[in-house]
């Protein structure tokens, strides 16, 4: 159709007699036409809905936007698969290309004790079982900032966080004392980090201990054995954009503000079965 077309917008000849040059009918090339009409008013369609969620969201992938969108394309009489939405994307050169990361560890050389990991084998069933924390670098023109994060591991979502201006211990306790307020009294808690200085502090050891929740690290220099944190952590910079550098610490700190709200309210999870942390964690807290 194509050559068609080339052939017919030069004025090089008539549709019928191009058409007889590729063997086709004038019904068929007329009905080809309209079929493509048909598909590009669909594909722009499909489009707009796409944009608007990543507005928002502006790394999501095609799964999740499929399971985001697909209420809203049968509500339009859209006929979308997931193979054609992403076929559509490819066409438009709106596929996400993930940025390949690698880890870095905490450096745990340090006076304090170290605990052993607890939660290597054991079978997480429910909210506030296992907190995982974190800490991760932000960049500003002023220099860094450092988010502490902690996640409930059963739900995905984050349940307490804090930023601020250097590494030192007061922004864990700040983020700590976050989770805390919402936790509704958890018994049976396990707090899992790994090895930094921060963790293992005696503050924020005895913390722990007040509120009766066990402590668990990871054993050995290596970030999958806190695999879930560096996920979190990983999602905030690249589909976010956290990774930027940000021009100022305010703007650093709005900036994780919105992505946290959207990252526990409207991100769908592929391992919580697309749903939302904030979906899991309420409907199981």
């Amino acid at each position: 159709m194509r050559s068609v077309e080339k052939i017919r917008y030069t004025g090089q000849a008539s549709i019928g007699r191009t058409c007889q040059c590729y063997g086709l009918h004038r019904d068929a090339y007329y009905k080809l036409k309209a079929r493509k009409q048909k598909n590009d008013t669909v594909a722009a369609k499909i489009i707009e809905l796409v944009n608007e969620v990543r507005v928002e969201q502006p790394r999501v992938g095609t799964r999740k936007l499929y399971e985001a969108l697909e209420s809203k394309f049968e509500a339009m009489d859209l006929k979308v698969g997931r193979d054609k939405l992403f076929s559509i994307l490819r066409e438009h050169e709106m596929l996400v290309k993930r940025k390949k990361t690698s880890c870095k560890t905490t450096d745990s050389y340090h006076r304090f004790h170290k605990y052993n990991n607890l939660i290597k084998k054991m079978d997480v069933t429910a909210p506030n079982q296992v907190w995982i924390s974190d800490i991760t670098y932000i960049r500003t023109i002023d220099g860094f900032c450092y988010l502490a994060l902690i996640t409930n591991m059963y739900s995905r979502k984050i349940v307490g966080y804090d930023i601020s201006d250097s590494l030192e211990l007061s922004g864990c306790l700040r983020a700590l004392n976050k989770a805390l307020k919402h936790a509704r009294q958890p018994t049976g808690l396990v707090h899992h980090s790994d090895r930094g200085f921060q963790y293992c502090s005696n503050q924020y050891v005895d913390e722990l201990k007040k509120r009766d929740i066990k402590i668990s690290m990871t054993e050995e220099n290596h970030c999958y054995e806190n695999a879930i944190a560096e996920r979190v952590n990983g999602i905030l910079k690249d589909e976010f954009y956290l990774d930027q550098t940000f021009f100022s610490k305010r703007a650093a700190n709005m900036a994780t503000n919105n992505a946290i709200f959207i990252y526990n309210n409207k991100r769908l999870h592929i391992s919580l079965g697309y749903k939302t942390p904030n979906m899991v964690f309420n409907n199981t807290a």
